[in-house]
C-alpha cells in the first residue's frame, strides 16, 4: 500500500489509538506490523476476527487477558542454554498460566452456545502445558521471588535463616538496651558487609572486643560487630550462601524444565499477543460506534454515513458516500471551510481502516472495496503534519500517481490544478482526470474550477459533487451533496455583511450572465434537495409509525380472534350440554310412550315421526372443532380456477373470463373485446353476474397482500416470539400469493437462524429455501420459496 497515503491519511493515529488497548508486548509487535491488504481472503479472516472479537467484548467485555512481556529474549537465551533468573521464568509462567485461562474461556463460551465465525479454531492452536505450569506457579512470584515451596531444601534453610536472625536481635538488644548502651551512637543494630553490627563512640572501641566493619565519615562512629555474635553472624552468613546455591539450583532445574517447549511457549506467547490485538480492535470498533463493512469485489463502494475516525465523535458530521456502481469519479466542487477535504480524507482512511480488518465508522450495511493500493494527494493547512505545497509538489505527486494507479486504485486529489493561472489550471485539472478515467482508477478530487462542474455532466462514469452551504445562516453544514455541484456564494456573503448595494450590484454586473444562471440553477437544485431530505426523513417517521400501528392492531386481532374462537367453543358446549339433557328426557319419554302403546294394543303415535323427532334434537347438537384454517381454505377456493369462471384482474379492477391456461402462473383473460395474459396470483374468483339476483352495492375488500411486506424483519425478537411470527407470517404470505419472501434472522448467536432453519424443513408447503446472496445479507437472511 502506498505509504505516502497512509502518512497524509495519518492512519498511524489509527494504530497509536488502538496500542492505548494492547496489553502484551507480543500484541504490540502484530499492531506494528499492520497494514491494509488486499488479499481478499486475508482480509475476510481479519473481519471475521474483529467481528468474534467485537461479539466477545459485547457478551463476556472481552477475552480475559493480564499484562504480557515480551518473552522472546528469554527464549533466545534459553536456546543458548543460559540459565534464566527468578524474573525471566515468572513473564514465562504467566504466558503459560494465560494460556490455559484463554483456552477455558473458550470452552465456556461453546457452553453457552455463541457461535463463533474464527477464533474458536485459531484458539485450539493454543497448547497448555499444566505440569510445567503448576511447576512454575508453585515456585516463583510474579516478581521473580523464588518461593519456600520451590524445594523442601529452601523452605528448611530459610527457617534456620530466620531462627538464626532471631538469635543475632535478641544478642544485639542486650547492647542496645542494657547498660551498654550509653557507649553507642544511636541504639541502633545496623548491616555493614551482609553482618549486624552496632555503632560505637570510638572512644569505647575496646570495650565490645570483635571485628570493626566501618566507621563514619568524621571518624567518630565505629560499626563494630561484637565478639558475641560473630559466631551467630558466621552461621547466618553461611546460610544465606546455602540459600543463594539452592535457588540457582532450582532456577537451572526449572530452566531445564522448559527447554523441550521452546517452540510450542513462543507460539503461545504469539497467539495470546493476536487474542490481544483482536481485543484492541473490538474496544476501538466499540468507542467508535463503528460497524462490520461488507465487501465488494467489484469495488463498489457504499459508505453509509461515515465519519471521520480522528474527529470527536460527538462534533463530526456524518456522509453518505457511494463510488463505483454508477460512477467511477466524484467531482466536488465549492468554496474553502466547506469540509470538502475532510470528506476525502474520510473516504480514504475508512477504506485503510476496513482493508486493515479494522471496523469502519459508519451505520450498518456499509460496503467498501478491495482497492490493490490508495493514492492521495492533499495538501492543506488543515493536516496536522503537512503545510501548503507548491504548484510543482502537486503535480510531481500526481505524476507519480498516473504512474502507478491502475483500475484498482483509488485516488483522492484535494484542489487538483491550484496554484497556476485559472484557465491552464482548469485544463491540466481536466486533462488529468480525463487520464485517470483512462486508467479505470476510481478518483475523488475537489477543485474550485467553475470548469469541472460541466466536466461532471459531461464525462461518462463522472459525477458532481458538492458541500452544502446555508444561505441563511453563511455557514457550511459540512454535508456532501452528490449530484449538485457547488455554488458560489461570495456575493450573497458580501451583502449580508453589509457591503454597499452599489458596490453588489456593480460585481453582479461583471459577472457573465451563465455564470449568474448557473449559481441559480445550483441553488435552486440545493433547495430542492433540502425540501426532498426533509420529506424523506417525514416520511421515514411515518412510516415506523405505521408499521408500528399495523404491528398494534395485528396483535389485537389475533387476541381477538383467540378470545372469539374461545367464546364460540364455550356457547357450543353449553348447547351441547343442554342438548344432551333435552335428548335424555326426550328418550324417556319416547321410552314411556312405547310402554304405554304396548300395554293398550294400539299405536298411539306413529314410529316415523318419533325417529324424525329425534333426528331433529340430533340435529341440535353443536361441532367444537373450530376451523383452524377457514380462512386459508376461503382463499384457496377463490384461487382455484377452471375455464368459464368469472374472474376479478385486481390490477384493472375489472370482471373478465377465464378462456385457458397457459401455463402454471398464467391464464388467458376475456376483458370485454380484449384477450390478455394475466399472472395468477392477479386473479380472483368473483360471482357470475348472470347468476347473481342481488343489485350490485359498494364495498371495500382488503386484498390478501394489503398492508403486507414480502420481508420479515426477526432481529430484537425473542426465540420463542419469533417462531410464532414466522409461523402466522408464512401462511399471510401463502394467502398474498407470493412466491417467495425474506426472512432477517441476523447473525447474532445463530439460534433465531437455526430455529427458522428447522421451522422450514418442517412446513411441506415450502419448495425451497436458503441463505441470501452475499450482497443482500448473506447468512443473516433466508429466502424462502412456495409450491
Amino acid at each position: 500500500m502506498n505509504q505516502k497515503a497512509l502518512k497524509i491519511m495519518e492512519y498511524d493515529r489509527i494504530k497509536q489509538a488502538l496500542r492505548g488497548y494492547l496489553v502484551s508486548a507480543a500484541g504490540q509487535h502484530e499492531l506494528n506490523q499492520l497494514q491494509p491488504t488486499a488479499d481478499v481472503k486475508q482480509l475476510q479472516i481479519w473481519l471475521d476476527e474483529t467481528k468474534d472479537g467485537a461479539d466477545i467484548y459485547r457478551l463476556e467485555n472481552g477475552i480475559p487477558l493480564p499484562k504480557l512481556d515480551d518473552i522472546r529474549p528469554h527464549l533466545h537465551r534459553l536456546a543458548m542454554e543460559a540459565a534464566l533468573n527468578g524474573l525471566e521464568l515468572a513473564q514465562i509462567s504467566r504466558v503459560l498460566w494465560t494460556t490455559s485461562s484463554v483456552v477455558k474461556f473458550f470452552r465456556d463460551l461453546e457452553d453457552k452456545e455463541i457461535d463463533l465465525r474464527r477464533l474458536n479454531r485459531v484458539v485450539k492452536e493454543l497448547v497448555t502445558l499444566p505440569d510445567v505450569t503448576r511447576r512454575l506457579r508453585t515456585s516463583l512470584e510474579g516478581d521473580g521471588h523464588i518461593t519456600d515451596e520451590a524445594s523442601p531444601a529452601l523452605r528448611q534453610i530459610r527457617q534456620h535463616i530466620t531462627q538464626t536472625e532471631a538469635a543475632i536481635r535478641s544478642a544485639m538488644d542486650q547492647y542496645t538496651r542494657g547498660k551498654d548502651a550509653k557507649y553507642l551512637s544511636e541504639t541502633i543494630v545496623t548491616i555493614r558487609d551482609d553482618r549486624y553490627v552496632i555503632p560505637v563512640r570510638a572512644e569505647y572501641k575496646q570495650r565490645f572486643g570483635g571485628i570493626v566493619h566501618d566507621q563514619s565519615a568524621s571518624g567518630q562512629t565505629l560499626f563494630i560487630e561484637p565478639q558475641a555474635v560473630v559466631g551467630l553472624n558466621n552461621r547466618l552468613r553461611q546460610n544465606q550462601i546455602d540459600e543463594r546455591h539452592e535457588e540457582q539450583r532450582i532456577l537451572a532445574e526449572l530452566t531445564a524444565l522448559l527447554e523441550p517447549y521452546q517452540d510450542e511457549i513462543l507460539r503461545n506467547a504469539e497467539l495470546l499477543g493476536h487474542f490481544d490485538f483482536v481485543n484492541a480492535k473490538a474496544r476501538y470498533a466499540h468507542q467508535l460506534k463503528a460497524s462490520e463493512p461488507k465487501l465488494s469485489l467489484e469495488n463498489h463502494v457504499n459508505l453509509r454515513q461515515a465519519r471521520h475516525p480522528l474527529i470527536d465523535q460527538k462534533k463530526v458530521v456524518a456522509n453518505d458516500i457511494t463510488i463505483g456502481r454508477d460512477y467511477k469519479a466524484i467531482i466536488v466542487t465549492g468554496p474553502n471551510t466547506g469540509g470538502k477535504t475532510i470528506t476525502l480524507k474520510t473516504l480514504a482512511l475508512v477504506q485503510l481502516m476496513g482493508q486493515s480488518g479494522l471496523f469502519i465508522p459508519a451505520n450498518e450495511n456499509s460496503v467498501i472495496g478491495v482497492f490493490d493500493d490508495i493514492f492521495a494527494d492533499i495538501g492543506d493547512e488543515q493536516s496536522i503534519e503537512q503545510s501548503l505545497s507548491t504548484f510543482s509538489g502537486h503535480m510531481e505527486n500526481i505524476v507519480a500517481i498516473l504512474q502507478q494507479a491502475d483500475e484498482r486504485s483509488l485516488i483522492v486529489v484535494d484542489e487538483l490544478g491550484a496554484g497556476t493561472d485559472p484557465q491552464e489550471g482548469a485544463a491540466l485539472a481536466i486533462a488529468i482526470l480525463d487520464e485517470i478515467g483512462t486508467l479505470g482508477s476510481y478518483v475523488m478530487a475537489s477543485t474550485h474550477y467553475p470548469e469541472l462542474k460541466a466536466y461532471g455532466y459531461n464525462r461518462p462514469d463522472t459525477i458532481n459533487a458538492s458541500m452544502e452551504f446555508n444561505g441563511e445562516t453563511l455557514q457550511p453544514t459540512y454535508h456532501l451533496l452528490i449530484g449538485i455541484p457547488g455554488r458560489s456564494n461570495a456575493l450573497d456573503i458580501a451583502s449580508r455583511l453589509g457591503m454597499p448595494a452599489q458596490v453588489i450590484d456593480a460585481a453582479r454586473g461583471l459577472t457573465d450572465q451563465d455564470s449568474q444562471d448557473l449559481n441559480a440553477m445550483i441553488s435552486d437544485l440545493t433547495e430542492q434537495k433540502r425540501r426532498a431530505d426533509r420529506d424523506a426523513e417525514e416520511m421515514q417517521t411515518q412510516l415506523k409509525e405505521a408499521n408500528e400501528l399495523h404491528d398494534q392492531l395485528q396483535k389485537q386481532f389475533e387476541q381477538y380472534q383467540k378470545q372469539k374462537d374461545q367464546l364460540m367453543t364455550d356457547a357450543k358446549r353449553d348447547a351441547n350440554r343442554l342438548v344432551d339433557e333435552s335428548r335424555k328426557r326426550a328418550n324417556q319419554i319416547i321410552s314411556d310412550l312405547r310402554k304405554k302403546q304396548l300395554a293398550a294394543g294400539h299405536s298411539v303415535v306413529k314410529e316415523d315421526e318419533l325417529i324424525a323427532a329425534q333426528g331433529a334434537l340430533n340435529a341440535l347438537q353443536q361441532d367444537t372443532k373450530l376451523k383452524k384454517n377457514r380462512v386459508l381454505r376461503h382463499e384457496k377456493k377463490k384461487h382455484d380456477f377452471h375455464k368459464g369462471d368469472s374472474v376479478l384482474v385486481k390490477s384493472y379492477g375489472q370482471i373478465g373470463v377465464l378462456m385457458q391456461q397457459l401455463d402454471d402462473a398464467h391464464w388467458e383473460v376475456q376483458l370485454g373485446i380484449l384477450k390478455m395474459k394475466i399472472a395468477n396470483n392477479d386473479l380472483e374468483k368473483a360471482k357470475d353476474p348472470a347468476k347473481s339476483k342481488k343489485q350490485p352495492r359498494a364495498s371495500i375488500r382488503r386484498s390478501g397482500s394489503s398492508g403486507m411486506s414480502p420481508t420479515l424483519d426477526l432481529r430484537g425478537h425473542r426465540y420463542e416470539e419469533a417462531m410464532a411470527e414466522v409461523d402466522r407470517y408464512i401462511d399471510s404470505a401463502l394467502l398474498a400469493g407470493y412466491p417467495s419472501v425474506t426472512i432477517i434472522h441476523g447473525k447474532g448467536t445463530g439460534a433465531l437462524r437455526k430455529g427458522v432453519t428447522d421451522y422450514l424443513k418442517r412446513n411441506n408447503r415450502i419448495k425451497s429455501f436458503g441463505f441470501s446472496p452475499a450482497n443482500a445479507g448473506g447468512d443473516g437472511s433466508t429466502v424462502v420459496r412456495f409450491k
